[in-house]
């Protein structure tokens, strides 16, 4: 029988089995989790940009900025229907009223001071022409001083009359019908504030 001599590629160790310890692995040789596919690979959406981040739409950068309130966007200066009006003042239709009620009391007494108890009739002459015939509250008003400057223009100048014929022995009598008209005229100013008509008193209804 022949002897065959020992190969030498039988001591070729096996690509397969785990090499001796210490020894690192033949070049090429698969490892445990080093050779696996997708090992060290990016994994999809690990590190790249996420769906809807800053870019996304809706974000940061959403056109619009701020939407506007419901309804149909602000309500134009003014008012309009639907949106709440300030309240007429209380006993006028509306603040227009109220001022031209205020002119006539106010105005008289002013008139009485400037004109020396002989101008008191005209402002409330002016509100009632001006304004009384829109509006029955501001005549109301305007009549009710009207009538009682007249009456007291027509007592200063009686009083003045008086004192130059006594020479001067009744100088206070146009003093005190000056000073009449003034005072009464704050007070129906004052009541007019608050919606008050008042009636003044010691006055003739020249005007009805």
């Amino acid at each position: 029988m022949t002897d065959f001599p020992p190969q030498h590629g039988s001591d070729r160790p096996d690509p397969t089995s785990p090499p001796p310890q210490g020894q690192n692995p033949p070049y090429g040789s698969p490892t445990s989790g080093g050779g696996q596919p997708g090992a060290h690979d990016q994994q999809p959406g690990e590190y790249g940009q996420q769906p809807g981040g800053y870019g996304q739409p809706g974000g940061y950068g959403q056109p619009g900025g701020y939407p506007p309130p419901a309804g149909g966007g602000y309500p134009p200066y003014g008012g309009q229907p639907g949106y709440p009006t300030a309240p007429p003042p209380p006993g006028y239709p509306s603040n227009d009223d109220k001022t031209w009620a205020l002119i006539a009391h106010f105005g008289g007494a002013g008139g009485a001071l400037l004109g020396s108890g002989g101008l008191g009739w005209l402002a409330p002459l002016i509100a009632m022409v001006s304004k009384g015939p829109q509006s029955p509250v501001v005549r109301a008003h305007a009549v009710a001083a009207l009538n009682f400057q007249i009456t007291w223009t027509i007592v200063t100048i009686v009083a003045a009359v008086i004192a130059v014929i006594t020479c001067g022995v009744l100088f206070f009598l146009p003093m005190i019908s000056i000073l009449i008209p003034i005072i009464f005229g704050i007070i129906g100013g004052v009541k007019a504030t608050e919606g008050v008509l008042y009636q003044y008193p010691m006055s003739y209804a020249f005007v009805k």
